[in-house]
Order: structure tokens, then C-alpha cells, then sequence
């Protein structure tokens, strides 16, 4: 999966605080580049990073029916639970770490917040004891579909991109926020298939 090391070579890419750093995040899973992702595409994207059959399957269902109908508000319901990119801000859940502002822009200061206060071994990394304090401290009272989204958002990444110490790296997480870290892993994963 994406390591340290690797993300650590794009450390000094600055993210532009006006772009819709959402969109770029959830634009990698749209595989044939039409502005929505459906399910299928979700699952091609999870298959891409290295994920199993199983995590992709259940990745698929869960994001898309989580997340259509909020990114296209107003229009009947699709069986079809498409993802429209350009409204992705309006499908943003509660007990999150603030990150993405409501217009899906990234914010550094919450960014930052997220290891002055959790991160207490390693400035720079969070371990899984410190993500589990990041989730329960980020919790909004009865947002029981809020902290489910959290968690397994959270849980998913550190359990794809811990180090061998068990480590969740900063580079890392700002490469999952800024969309770079995909690409990444695609990019990993597909090297070490054609070995």
C-alpha cells in the first residue's frame, strides 16, 4: 500500500485554498471521467488501490447508497445510486474533522488540529489508540450515521497505510485530503501486480 516514503516525495505540494479539494478526492473513482461515479466505478477504484473483493464490494454499496441522493437533491431517486462530483460538498457528513469546509475546500488549520491534538507519540503520525481518541473527540451528540461514516473512513485508511510500527503518517493523511493518495496507490498496486 501507499507508504511513507512514498507519500513523504510530494510533501512540499501546497493545496490552493479555493479548490474543491472534495471533488478531486472523490474524482478519482470516477474511472470513466463523466462526473459521476457509480457503484461499479466505486468498486473499480477499490480494486485499483488493492483493496479486496470483499472491502470493494461492501465499499461500493455503502458509499454510493450513503451519498447519492445528497448529491442530487431534487431528482428522483436512481437504482442506478450515482454520484454526481460537482454536488459532492452537499453529501458531507457530521462528526468529521472539519477538514472540508461546506464548499468542500480544505482547510490547514483543522488539518493541523487533527495532530497538535491527537497525535502525542509521533507529531507526525497518529497511532490507531490516537485515531480512536480523533473519532470519539469529533463526535456531534446522536449522529449515530455520522460516527459510522468516520469510523469506517478512518479505520479503512489507517488500515491500508499504517507503517510496519503502526503508524498513520501526516503526508498521508494530507495526500488522502489534497486526492493524491489514490492515484498513489493505484500507482503502487499496479507495480507490484506487473512483478
Amino acid at each position: 500500500m501507499a507508504t511513507a516514503s512514498s507519500i513523504t516525495n510530494n510533501q512540499e505540494k501546497r493545496i490552493d485554498p479555493d479548490e474543491n479539494v472534495l471533488q478531486k478526492h472523490v474524482a478519482f473513482f470516477d474511472r470513466n471521467h463523466d462526473g459521476i461515479v457509480y457503484p461499479w466505478e466505486t468498486f473499480q477504484g477499490f480494486r485499483a488501490i488493492g483493496c479486496g473483493y470483499l472491502l470493494s464490494s461492501v465499499a461500493c454499496i455503502f458509499i454510493n447508497l450513503g451519498l447519492s441522493q445528497k448529491t442530487r437533491r431534487g431528482k428522483f431517486p436512481s437504482i442506478f445510486l450515482p454520484i454526481e462530483i460537482k454536488n459532492i460538498e452537499k453529501a458531507k457528513h457530521g462528526s468529521d474533522s472539519g477538514v472540508y469546509d461546506s464548499q468542500g475546500r480544505f482547510v490547514p488549520s483543522k488539518f493541523e488540529e487533527i495532530f497538535s491534538k491527537h497525535a502525542k507519540k509521533n507529531p507526525e503520525a497518529l497511532t490507531s489508540d490516537e485515531l480512536m481518541g480523533l473519532l470519539k473527540a469529533n463526535r456531534e451528540p446522536k449522529d449515530y450515521k455520522g460516527w459510522l461514516a468516520s469510523y469506517t473512513e478512518w479505520k479503512i485508511l489507517y488500515v491500508l497505510c499504517k507503517d510496519k510500527y503502526g503508524l498513520l503518517h501526516k503526508e498521508t493523511v494530507r495526500a488522502v485530503y489534497d486526492g493524491s493518495l489514490f492515484e498513489q496507490m493505484e500507482k503502487e498496486h499496479s507495480e507490484k501486480k506487473n512483478k
